[in-house]
């Protein structure tokens, strides 16, 4: 699993997650992450909102709920053996 780091657009710091898998929806890129690599590890769904250069990618957590469903159903059916719950 491949590890990243994120560091905070306002500059306030970094974090480091996991990337269980990446999708692409009506053109927009979503990653699902993770913090740990442990079974019942909390999960973050992550869009992409642009970037200055490619491999620099701004990233903003998914929160409105139909959209959370939406893309969380689509990476349930991607890693078969993963359920998402809200």
């Amino acid at each position: 699993m491949e590890k990243i780091r994120f560091v905070f657009a306002d500059g306030s710091g970094e974090d480091s997650f996991f990337v269980l898998e990446e999708t692409r929806i009506n053109g927009s890129t979503y990653l699902l992450v993770t913090d740990s690599e442990e079974d019942g590890a909390e999960c973050l769904i992550l869009k992409e909102t642009g970037g200055a250069a490619p491999g620099d990618g701004v990233y903003e957590i998914v929160e409105e709920e139909t959209e959370l469903l939406a893309v969380s159903k689509v990476f349930e059916e991607l890693l078969e053996d993963v359920s998402i719950e809200m």
